[in-house]
Order: C-alpha cells, then sequence, then structure tokens
C-alpha cells in the first residue's frame, strides 16, 4: 500500500490541477472577451442542432450505426454543457454584477438560456434551438445595448 500511495497522490493531484486548468479564472485577471463568449454560446447551438438532426436522421434510418447514434446524442449533449458553463461560470459568476443595470433582466435571460440548454439534452426538439438562439440575441442586445452592437461590427 505504501507503494502505491504516491502514485496515488499523482493521480489525484493531475485531475485537481487539469480540472482548474479549464475554467476562466476568478481572480479576477481582468481579461475579458464578452463578444467572443456570445460567438461561443452560438458555435454550441449550432452544433447542438446539427447533433439532433443527425439523431434524427440516424433514428430514421432502419439500418443505423447504434455507435454514431450515441456519439451525436454524447456530442449534443457535451455541447449543451459547455453552453450551460459559459453561461453561468462566465457571465453569472464573474460578468453580471450584483448592482448591475438591468440585473434582473440579464439574470432572466441567461436562466431562460440554461433551461433551453437542458431541455436540448433531454430531446431532439428542434424549437428549443429556435428559443436558444432568440434568446442569445435578447441577451446580447441587453448585455451590449444597441449602440455598442453596431460599433462592434455585430
Amino acid at each position: 500500500m505504501k507503494r502505491m500511495m504516491p502514485v496515488i497522490i499523482s493521480v489525484v493531484m493531475f485531475f485537481a490541477i487539469s480540472g482548474s486548468a479549464f475554467a476562466h479564472c476568478e481572480i479576477p485577471c481582468g481579461i475579458y472577451d464578452d463578444p467572443m463568449r456570445i460567438e461561443m454560446i452560438r458555435e454550441h447551438i449550432t452544433t447542438i442542432e446539427k447533433s439532433m438532426k443527425m439523431i434524427q436522421h440516424l433514428q430514421g434510418d432502419e439500418h443505423h450505426n447504434a455507435n454514431q447514434l450515441i456519439r451525436w446524442v454524447v456530442n449534443k449533449e457535451n455541447h449543451a454543457d459547455k453552453l450551460q458553463h459559459i453561461v453561468s461560470q462566465y457571465f453569472m459568476t464573474q460578468r453580471i454584477s450584483l448592482d448591475a443595470e438591468k440585473y434582473m433582466e440579464k439574470i432572466s435571460l441567461l436562466h431562460h438560456m440554461l433551461v433551453f440548454a437542458m431541455k436540448c439534452k433531454q430531446t431532439t426538439d428542434l424549437d428549443n434551438v429556435q428559443n436558444l438562439r432568440k434568446i442569445v440575441d435578447q441577451f446580447e442586445s441587453l448585455y451590449f445595448g444597441k449602440e455598442e452592437k453596431k460599433n462592434d461590427g455585430k
């Protein structure tokens, strides 16, 4: 058992360090790219949509490849998780301060994104994807304001 202890400690340390490498810092670092995060959310939505369409296509095929079907389901859920992480960890935790202007509206839209991402994980209903897109557009307009959005080229 004594020989295994350094190996166990090394493995635990590896996972403890590597898990934190994927998160945006909370120290605060001051390095934020809000428009990029919005675009990342949109990319995740597009990937979720493609995954849903592939799942529907594969389910309709009498001789579908079960492995491919499972891979598309996992892909859909992973991208929904990543979207939820950006919404909760980046925007809700770090970018929307408690005294922010229009705080309740921003938090409400972010919560709606979380819920529709969850619904995307649970189903292949493309209406959930469309709802997500609408909510992201609403949040972007509220968060950046109309003038800033135009000046930013978006």
